[in-house]
């Protein structure tokens, strides 16, 4: 490689780190309201995510189209792999906001961001992709950290089985939505890889809430708009856009800055008890987050 290209290389990288942190921070913290939204919406559990889908389409494909983002217009396979990232985060979506309703907020929190984990793992497992030292110590604080952070409100029981069941699943097929997001970003602008991933998950939405008999048509829309703006064009947006370009480390562990918003949330809305334990615990994940960006700062 010449030495010029290397230097661009090396600036290329360095601006991601630059402004794929902060955005990545602000997609979490924007989908970190998404279950709160979803609780006080007066549709079932999937017709909300239905909602979230259907209103932010035309959205997204405008402001691809504003942006002048690149292939706008797919080809056959990669329609077909869209279809196919639609019903992935149509699973994740239904399974989640079903999930939700059936467990406690800590439970879901806490098992639907298993991405947190499982993008690294599959790093480590299937791309070879194997951490630093840093990176390795970042992974057991945050492991420690959730721990600490989730433990006391994490309960499992017969009763909550159902529902933790439900958001594992969302936090697999979330992951593997992600995987191939990234794939498809090699290719196409991020806005064009979101609005029709979204676009094609609303069907699967649809049909799966009139198969349930769900109420379609909130008497309340604001719990639901919040939720299409925050949730899926802020949110998803910002994923999108960082996807592919740190490592799966730092991607993954910026998910558990969801469980503690969440359960910050949780003290300040419904009162919940945030003891000491809680403290340290959100202090170990931000630590860890500091480690593993640094160590991605490092290695650009």
């Amino acid at each position: 490689m010449a030495r010029g290209q290397e230097q661009d290389l090396i600036s290329g990288q360095q601006a991601h780190l630059r402004f794929g942190i902060p955005a990545l921070v602000l997609g979490n913290l924007c989908l970190a309201f998404g279950s709160l939204f979803v609780r006080m919406a007066d549709t079932g559990p999937v017709s909300a995510a239905f909602w979230r889908i259907a209103l932010a389409t035309p959205f997204l494909f405008l402001i691809a189209r504003m942006v002048g983002d690149r292939a706008l217009r797919p080809d056959r396979r990669s329609l077909g792999l869209f279809a196919l990232s639609g019903l992935f985060f149509a699973v994740d979506l239904a399974a989640w906001h079903i999930g939700i309703n059936l467990t406690k907020l800590a439970n879901a929190n806490l098992l639907g961001n298993s991405t947190s984990f499982l993008l690294p793992l599959y790093a480590f497992a299937i791309s070879r992709q194997w951490p630093s030292r840093m990176q390795a110590i970042a992974i057991v604080l945050a492991a420690i950290g959730t721990v600490l952070l989730m433990g006391r409100s994490f309960e499992l029981s017969p009763r909550n089985f159902a529902g933790d069941l439900l958001c594992l699943l969302a936090g697999v097929f979330y992951t593997a939505y992600l995987l191939l997001m990234g794939k498809m970003r090699t290719g196409m602008g991020p806005w064009p890889v979101l609005a029709w991933s979204t676009a094609m998950s609303a069907l699967p939405l649809l049909l799966m809430a009139s198969i349930m008999g769900e109420p379609l048509v909130p008497q309340d829309w604001t719990p639901i708009i919040a939720l299409a703006l925050l949730s899926q064009i802020i949110g998803q947006g910002l994923m999108v856009y960082v996807v592919g370009r740190l490592s799966p480390v730092l991607f993954g562990l910026t998910f558990l800055l969801q469980p503690m918003v969440s359960a910050l949330v949780g003290w300040f809305v419904y009162e919940e008890r945030f003891g000491l334990a809680d403290w340290f615990g959100a202090l170990l994940i931000g630590l860890a987050l500091v480690l593993v960006s640094q160590s991605d700062r490092k290695r650009a």
